[in-house]
């Protein structure tokens, strides 16, 4: 069964591309059968911040991306914060240390900066010349029994021949050992491991099968193998997802750029939506050898989902295949993040569940405006935003559009504003009341079982015909006396939502004004 993880480091709210390899793991494990683990590497206390935790737990919750194991629900592998765990990293380089794969280094912070200055002038490609290697045994017993402060450094030299590098997304790839530090360090003086020698042992630990990560950590990757060989671990498999970046192609960060998902959340963007933006960005072509094909080593392509495919969280998991991800970094657009809520919002108005749902969050949000918290209790129950919601369809591009989209519906019309003013500029004082008195006679003689659009649109039409008034004329001024605003869902419809007694009152203010 694949175990996975997730690992954020708890240094500020969960970001867009940390969500995005939460995903992609929940998408692995799910479609594979397996389970996968948050994780919380805070072993860098200066990075720390209070209540990153819980701000990286709610967003995972909002998305949907439900962990297996982990902070609040345990596991077999507890506890799942790195900074609990430093017992596990002391015996593991311990280890390392009796069996000669790893040495104590005694060497002061002057001392290495020094060092690395030399050979950065002499264009050597060291960074420390392993001084400390070969210190006798008694000296480091003495120098440790004084308290001298050491660091735990990987004994590069005595690692032996390495097997094949493959990666899940990359293949193939070549061994990177001359950009790595000679001699990594692997326990630092405080007792805090470096995350090289958290993350293999927390991953050997806790069973982890599948390693999906940044492609930053790409380079680090013969260096991890490098640990899991010392201690005689079976390393897992490797996936390194190239990173999304700014469409400058600089890295997006958590500096840089409109990237918490929290100010997502609270921009009322449908989880769905936002899953199904970060999934497709990088999920290019899947490259199939052909059965019929001599030469196996020529790849037909086989297509991938569109970068607008709209897909729910249970799509995404069934069509995921990690070999169908591409090897560049990805951007993401957002007018593909309005489209895709546009296409999510009317998949979810289209259910009796779907539309409570997405009614309910508009009150919610209403609620929690203060702009708006005052407004008529009327306008606020669950049916009448439903009905808003139906009237609007294809124009809601997010729910906090509602109120702008329709301000008419949720508030009476500003019949003084400029905009209302030019729609109704070619008609007469006398023309405008004309037309709405015979409006409001016809619509006032309706039963409750002819309001509905089709029959007030043929009401209307009759008396529009009978009086001879002109189509440009009529219709201004009703849309006019109705919302104000020019642009909207048809009037007959409108008049729907606000029903019988809101329509006629607001003819009747219309021709006062």
């Amino acid at each position: 069964m694949p175990i996975l993880r997730f690992a954020p480091s708890p240094t500020g709210a969960l970001h867009l591309g940390g969500l995005r390899m939460a995903l992609y793991n929940h998408l692995y494990a799910k479609k594979h059968g397996g389970k996968w683990i948050l994780r919380i590497e805070d072993t860098d206390a200066t990075r720390f911040v209070p209540g990153a935790v819980d701000g990286i737990r709610r967003a995972l919750e909002w998305a949907g991306l439900e962990y297996d194991y982990g902070p609040g629900k345990g596991g077999p592998h507890a506890p799942y914060f790195q900074s609990e765990r430093l017992d596990l990293y002391q015996s593991y380089s311990t280890k390392l240390l009796l069996s000669g794969q790893a040495y104590r280094c005694f060497c002061s912070v002057d001392t290495l900066t020094a060092l690395r200055e030399k050979f950065a002038r002499t264009g050597s490609g060291q960074s420390y010349d392993r001084r400390c290697l070969h210190l006798p045994e008694e000296e480091v017993a003495r120098r440790v029994r004084a308290g001298e402060t050491y660091v735990v450094r990987l004994d590069t030299s005595a690692l032996r021949p390495r097997r094949t590098i493959n990666d899940l997304v990359f293949g193939q790839l070549r061994d990177a050992h001359g950009s790595l530090a000679t001699d990594p360090v692997l326990l630092k003086s405080d007792g805090y491991p470096t995350y090289h020698l958290a993350n293999v042992v927390d991953d050997h630990a806790m069973g982890v099968t599948h390693v999906l990560r940044g492609v930053e950590w790409i380079t680090s990757l013969p260096l991890h193998l490098d640990i899991y060989g010392a201690l005689g671990l079976e390393p897992p498999e490797f996936a390194h997802i190239p990173i999304l970046v700014n469409p400058d192609g600089s890295k997006m960060s958590k500096r840089n750029g409109d990237v918490k998902v929290e100010d997502y959340i609270r921009r009322g963007w449908e989880r769905d939506a936002i899953l199904n933006w970060l999934a497709l960005p990088g999920w290019g072509t899947q490259h199939e050898a052909s059965e019929e094909q001599a030469d196996p080593s020529v790849e037909f392509r086989k297509e991938a989902p569109e970068s607008t495919k709209v897909m729910d969280l249970k799509e995404l998991i069934s069509e995921f295949d990690i070999s169908a991800l591409t090897h560049r970094s990805a951007s993401l657009d957002p007018a593909k993040l309005t489209y895709l809520n546009r296409q999510h919002l009317l998949r979810a108005a289209a259910t009796d569940e779907g539309l409570g749902d997405v009614a309910r969050r508009v009150r919610l949000w209403i609620k929690e405006n203060p702009a708006l918290s005052e407004m008529n209790p009327e306008y606020t129950t669950p049916e009448y935003i439903q009905s808003v919601i139906r009237v609007l369809n294809s124009r809601l591009t997010n729910i906090q559009d509602i109120v702008t989209l329709a301000p008419y519906l949720f508030v009476e019309p500003d019949y003084g504003s400029a905009e209302a003013k030019r729609m109704i500029r070619r008609l007469s004082k006398e023309q405008y009341n004309e037309i709405l008195s015979n409006v409001y006679s016809v619509l006032a003689d309706l039963d409750a079982a002819s309001w509905d659009a089709p029959k007030l649109l043929e009401a209307m039409n009759k008396e529009k015909e009978a009086k001879g008034t002109p189509t440009n004329m009529f219709l201004p001024a009703v849309r006019h006396a109705m919302t104000a605003m020019k642009d909207g869902p048809p009037v007959a419809e409108l008049m729907v939502v606000l029903g019988s007694s809101r329509t006629l009152a607001r003819i009747k203010a219309a021709m006062s004004q």
